[in-house]
């Protein structure tokens, strides 16, 4: 049999078209490629998103910020030295991106300004972790993203 040069073209679209039929399908109803929002109220936390750059501007006034430290027990968090522990509420959020079941969110309970994230708690990966927090009227805000 042969093949002219007109139904070469038009086997060749089928074939292409074919291609990307399936490529489109499978990334659509395959469980793996599956891509969720940060958080399933986004529009909500969108709306108070200057509340959360007021807060991370109040953290930069400080005479010390948050300090972030990687230990063998997991990670240390250490709050101002000069801020009394009974006044410093809040929690704080971590924040897995390639896998949301792992997020976890925690109180604020400090020993001596310090507060340990256990290492049992924590994979190997990349994480963002939000410390929303206040000291008597004032509210805070830290985020950073590390590797652990």
């Amino acid at each position: 049999m042969k093949i002219n040069w007109g139904t070469a073209i038009v086997i060749a679209f089928v074939a292409f078209i074919s291609f990307i039929m399936y490529f489109f399908i499978s990334m659509s109803t395959d469980k793996k490629f599956d891509h969720d929002l940060v958080t399933e109220d986004y529009y909500q936390q969108e709306l108070k998103y200057q509340d959360d750059i007021n807060k991370v501007e109040n953290a930069k006034k400080l005479n010390q910020n948050i300090e972030f430290k990687k230990t063998n027990e997991g990670i240390i968090l250490s709050f101002p030295k000069d801020l009394n522990t009974n006044n410093i509420k809040g929690k704080v959020f971590l924040y897995r991106p390639s896998n949301k079941q792992l997020d976890f969110e925690m109180p604020i309970s400090l020993s001596n300004h310090n507060l340990l994230i256990p290492d049992n708690s924590l994979l190997d990966g990349r994480w963002n972790i939000k410390i929303d927090w206040s000291y008597k009227a004032d509210e805070f805000m830290f985020k950073k993203e590390f590797n652990y």
